[in-house]
């Protein structure tokens, strides 16, 4: 990848509700970065961190969007929603914690562990939130 100073942008539409074809993006971003022989525990580390932000986005919000990018030194995923947001961010971070509803874990979904997954895999998360608006969260893979 050092000697290929080129910049791939990819952006992935994620619908609310839609179990079906959720994990689509994590999938596509894990075949490029395969394609692109990155380190495989930094493949890793981006798939787990974007399927969970995008299983949020289908689960929690009224859809958005999963944008990837990378470059020479890092990979970029930003998932960015509309609405609700997140009332306490701090609370969404802990462990367990989770505003899933009853069928969503009776899919298997919703234990209260997206947010802690994706911190414990990229090396940089911010995260902006405006109730009632959006949720943004902005992730960094350093390569």
């Amino acid at each position: 990848m050092k000697e290929n100073h080129m910049i791939i942008s990819q952006e992935y539409d994620i619908v609310k509700n839609d179990f079906a074809r959720a994990g689509e993006a994590s999938s596509n971003i894990k075949k490029i970065l395969r394609q692109l022989g990155i380190d495989s525990t930094k493949i890793r580390k981006t798939a787990i961190a974007t399927y969970e932000a995008e299983m949020n986005i289908v689960i929690h919000s009224n859809g958005g969007k999963i944008i990837f990018s990378i470059s020479e030194d890092k990979i970029k995923i930003g998932a960015h929603d509309r609405g609700p947001g997140i009332k306490d961010v701090g609370l969404a971070m802990e462990e367990g914690y989770s505003t899933a509803s009853n069928k969503v874990r009776e899919l298997g979904f919703g234990a209260g562990m997206g947010l802690p997954n994706i911190k414990r895999c990229v090396d940089n998360l911010k995260i902006d939130s405006k109730e009632g608006e959006y949720t943004k969260l902005d992730m960094e893979i350093l390569l």
